[in-house]
């Protein structure tokens, strides 16, 4: 069972609140909370709520570590089997797109890691920024549809494995065979709605401390070029340190990042045709959540 939805749209709280005391673990499927140190910036569950239910994949790597959406993979399969043998239900829950990918549609990684390659192509994109993502453009339109063009990241693995193969990485994934069947529920709310919430969960991190919070990744040596710090939140606040932008300005940034972000989610959460769709807004959303994946967690197996 995947559980999904766009950022601000209460995934966590809600799946809490249906499975909280039940015989249930939750992976997380998210490529930002897997960073240690960045916790009010990526929504991360508090200590409180991981206490309640037992999560896992959630501060596993520092900032500044490879982490791919291959590793996810390998290691939610790991995580899935041992919640199963010792006879829970594992519960996957999180907005990122690329990692539910992973594991009901599956993923190439035949090519290993060129670094010499990478560099090569990072100092490109360096002395002529943009010339990576037109490159890809023109070798694989099809990844580079997929392929956000702010992040660098993927963009360089698609090159690196043309570069290799002389084949698109779209052709690839094409051979790619999903780890098994998968029900995915997506969460979505009224857009208004949605979007309001964003705009406040966005001051509340600002409450929080998200400034800080940035300005102690700075200072423990991570630097805004990591794809890490990428992230919506950290990015524009580092833009603000730097004396960039004004605060009232970086604030709302954020939030129209974020709700721009939310789109592109549910753009993508709509490529699955069977996945199930629940409005958040309703009343009974808790009991409804609790009664689907109950009644398919009768029906569970693996491999």
């Amino acid at each position: 069972m995947i559980i999904t939805g766009p950022t601000g749209v209460g995934k966590t709280e809600l799946v809490i609140e249906a499975f909280q005391g039940l015989n249930v673990e939750i992976v997380s499927v998210d490529s930002r909370q897997i960073y240690r140190y960045m916790d009010i910036g990526t929504a991360k569950p508090t200590k409180e709520q991981q206490s309640l239910i037992k999560h896992h994949l959630i501060d596993i790597v520092d900032p500044d570590e490879y982490f791919s959406a291959y590793d996810f993979r390998q290691m939610a399969i790991n995580v899935i089997k041992d919640i199963l043998n010792r006879g829970k239900i594992p519960l996957l829950v999180g907005g990122t797109g690329l990692y539910i990918d992973t594991l009901v549609r599956g993923i190439f990684d035949g090519v290993p890691k060129d670094e010499q390659l990478r560099q090569k192509l990072l100092e490109e994109e360096k002395s002529r920024p943009g010339s990576l993502r037109e490159q890809l453009l023109k070798i694989d339109h099809v990844s580079a549809a997929k392929i956000h063009p702010n992040d660098l990241k993927r963009t360089i693995r698609a090159l690196e494995v043309w570069y290799k193969t002389r084949i698109p990485l779209s052709e690839h994934q094409r051979t790619a065979k999903p780890v098994g069947d998968f029900k995915i529920i997506v969460l979505n709310r009224d857009r208004k709605e949605l979007y309001d919430r964003i705009n406040r969960r966005v001051e509340k991190m600002i409450e929080l401390g998200l400034v800080d919070e940035v300005k102690n990744l700075l200072e423990r040596g991570y630097t805004k070029d990591l794809n890490s710090m990428k992230t919506i939140g950290y990015q524009e606040v580092i833009e603000y340190l730097e004396g960039k932008a004004d605060f009232e300005t970086t604030v709302e940034k954020i939030k129209k990042n974020s709700r721009n972000f939310a789109r592109r989610q549910l753009i993508w959460f709509r490529r699955y045709k069977d996945a199930v769709w629940l409005d958040c807004s309703c009343q009974s959303i808790v009991k409804k959540i609790q009664e689907i994946v109950l009644n398919d967690a009768k029906h569970i197996s693996f491999f």
